[in-house]
């Protein structure tokens, strides 16, 4: 396996570098970088996904490109005007996931959180693409239910009408609850990611719609079984991955009938490097379909930039994935 250190453009989900390692197979190369605070335990549902890109298969495309959403990370609303307005110029992409909420903060973020979704509306209609444009809020389950709906109903009005929202809070009996006092359509995230039943968020009526990651769920092949298990819409999102992990994620979303909107894909503009020469960009808000190989010098200068310390902690974590007993 390869280390890399992947350096972010702005301080996101509390890092400044993406690190993993990259595994190399005879069906392609495979990315192994779950977060650090992760368990062995889930580390190693990680590790199958990589196993599965570099030596197994994944289904036929049924489409060659994937719709993708921008996505404007906690920042002032200024920037996020900017931002979103970049991202439709540069990359066509009128589908804008926006970060809400504070973890410990209840309501005092909202505020910030509201100016920030009406700056992207704005930005939207002033890029000319208001009708055609949808804003989706992610919470990352920092809410309770009161919460919830309380900034809910302030950012569905900020938006003039949210695409849906992202696990605003931790259970499915608080998203059940939540579903049936707002008109916004809920979305689970971590409650699929994370669930040893990720199929019960649809089968209880908690949601109206699910995001999936491929690594987390241990692989394309796994990931499609929880989709089809589901019986809601589908939107698959990547985990800050390098151009090699979204190529699984694309895959996953090709391999689909019917996709929920657009995807959570078009993460590649986070980082200010990539493994590969050309990282992966929309282009009219698409990413095309298939896979990618790391390219000799930029692989070479991420594998540089990991300090020979983290190196070691890379290759002791996957000795602890490796002997968890949890991957297949």
């Amino acid at each position: 396996m390869v280390p890399f250190s992947l350096p972010m453009r702005r301080r996101f989900r509390g890092i400044e570098h993406r690190e993993g390692l990259l595994l190399r197979g005879p069906s392609g190369w495979g990315e192994w970088a779950p977060f650090p605070e992760y368990s062995d335990e889930v580390a190693a549902v990680w590790l199958d996904a990589a196993v599965e890109a570099a030596f197994g298969q994944w289904p036929e495309p049924l489409r060659s490109s994937v719709p993708v959403n921008a996505i404007i990370p906690g920042t002032t609303a200024a920037d996020a005007y900017e931002l979103t307005r970049a991202a439709v110029r540069d990359q066509g992409c009128v589908t804008v996931k926006v970060k809400v909420g504070e973890v410990g903060a209840g309501l005092r973020s909202v505020p910030d959180d509201v100016e920030r979704v009406a700056a992207v509306r704005s930005a939207l209609d002033d890029a000319g693409v208001g009708s055609e444009a949808r804003i989706r809020v992610d919470a990352n389950t920092v809410w309770t239910v009161d919460e919830a709906e309380a900034a809910l109903i302030l950012l569905n009005e900020a938006a003039r009408g949210l695409d849906y929202a992202e696990q605003p809070c931790v259970t499915l009996a608080e998203l059940a609850e939540l579903r049936g006092r707002i008109d916004v359509r809920i979305a689970a995230d971590e409650s699929i990611r994370t669930a040893a039943d990720p199929e019960r968020a649809a089968a209880e009526g908690a949601v109206d719609l699910i995001v999936v990651k491929v690594a987390p769920l241990g692989g394309v092949a796994n990931a499609l079984r929880v989709v089809r298990a589901a019986g809601v819409p589908c939107i698959v999102s990547g985990a800050m991955d390098s151009a090699v992990g979204l190529t699984a994620g694309l895959a996953l979303a090709a391999a689909l009938p019917e996709l929920g909107g657009a995807c959570g894909l078009g993460t590649g503009s986070l980082l200010a490097a990539d493994v590969v020469a050309w990282p992966l960009m929309p282009v009219n808000g698409q990413l095309m379909v298939g896979r990618v190989s790391p390219d000799p010098e930029s692989l070479a200068a991420a594998s540089a930039a990991m300090a020979p310390d983290r190196v070691l902690w890379w290759r002791s974590r996957l000795e602890r994935a490796l002997g968890s007993g949890r991957g297949q």
